[in-house]
């Protein structure tokens, strides 16, 4: 038991603070928290009444005296108080309730954050309970959990897909070379997904049964053999609920803009990379991470668009967690691609 006591009295927690998912690593542990970014409140009293999974099963079926909403839009702090409550209560559930110590916390953000948003999720931090907090751009974070040798001198390209935000990096020698974040990733297809359902089968469906589409029968390019699935929702002529069948092709259809708009932000950041280092993108492909990056064939289209082999990293919607856990583990050797602040 002796290792526990060695980090006992500090320990260290990875938060990947996302818009739709908020993970927990702990080193040693692994990920020991994976929980939506949802939090419900009273409208009456402005009480907060549940957080992350009890919250998300709310969404789109509350009473109108509670709200369950995400208090992280695009991947930054859009309601500070709230964001502040989850992350007491992450933290608090992570390091159990007999831990007296204050933990050393490091937090994910978006590479395009700026500096305010930036010390937004410091002090949310501190202020749940952290008795340090670093902030490190996502990109750094998932090429670290996907293995890749950030620190040499190789250009490697990571395109982490989330709920909110699409980051593109390229990163040499543990810092970011070139590097776009846009607002279209997950919450987006989904979205687009809702809207081609409601435009072709004049049916409303809430923002669960889109991500379900998504995951089951989704595809970036148009496939052979489909896959189908009954989508139900209401009708939005009767009023009724109805249900229609809906194949993979036509999924591919719905969300071909914001796919588009994904694959400009790689183009984008390939066009700003000094030669030496696009050489190196081509050698070693562009790897992929986060939840979104699992859409069926994404790779394929990046490769069609690009002309460069793209893969999806393991474990990719853990790739950013893990890799606050691994930049925990060395802190000192991270600590010039980490801006810390007291």
């Amino acid at each position: 038991m002796p290792e526990h006591m060695a980090f006992s009295f500090s320990p260290k927690l990875g938060i990947d603070l996302g818009t739709t998912t908020v993970l927990v690593y702990v080193p040693g542990r692994g990920i020991v928290l994976n929980e939506p970014s949802v939090v419900a409140v009273s409208v009456r009293d402005n009480k907060i009444l549940a957080i992350g999974n009890d919250a998300k099963a709310m969404i789109g079926r509350t009473p109108g005296e509670i709200i369950a909403y995400r208090p992280m839009k695009d991947g930054v702090i859009a309601d500070y108080r709230v964001t502040e409550a989850m992350l007491r209560y992450y933290i608090r559930k992570a390091l159990g309730k007999w831990n007296l110590f204050r933990p050393e916390v490091m937090v994910s953000v978006p590479a395009g954050v700026t500096s305010t948003e930036r010390r937004a999720v410091v002090e949310a931090a501190t202020k749940a309970g952290a008795k340090e907090a670093y902030v490190v751009k996502e990109p750094i974070l998932a090429a670290i959990g996907a293995g890749i040798p950030i620190h040499e001198a190789q250009g490697h390209m990571v395109v982490d897909i989330g709920g909110g935000t699409t980051d593109v990096a390229v990163i040499s020698l543990g810092g970011i070379v070139a590097s776009t974040s846009v607002k279209c990733a997950g919450n987006a297809i989904d979205h687009a997904i809702a809207d081609y359902i409601k435009k072709t089968a004049n049916l409303g469906i809430g923002d669960k049964m889109a991500e379900e589409i998504k995951i089951q029968i989704g595809s970036a390019v148009p496939v052979e053999e489909e896959l189908t699935m009954m989508v139900k929702g209401r009708d939005h002529l009767t009023g009724l609920p109805r249900s229609v069948e809906l194949g993979t092709n036509e999924v591919v259809r719905a969300i071909g803009k914001e796919l588009r708009t994904m694959i400009q932000a790689m183009k984008d950041v390939l066009q700003e990379t000094p030669p030496e280092l696009a050489a190196d993108i081509i050698d070693n492909g562009i790897t992929m991470t986060g939840g979104s990056a699992q859409l069926r064939n994404l790779a394929e289209l990046v490769f069609r668009r690009t002309g460069v082999k793209a893969r999806v990293a393991k474990d990719a919607p853990y790739c950013v967690a893990k890799g606050t856990g691994e930049a925990l583990k060395h802190l000192e050797t991270y600590k010039k691609a980490i801006i810390s602040k007291r």
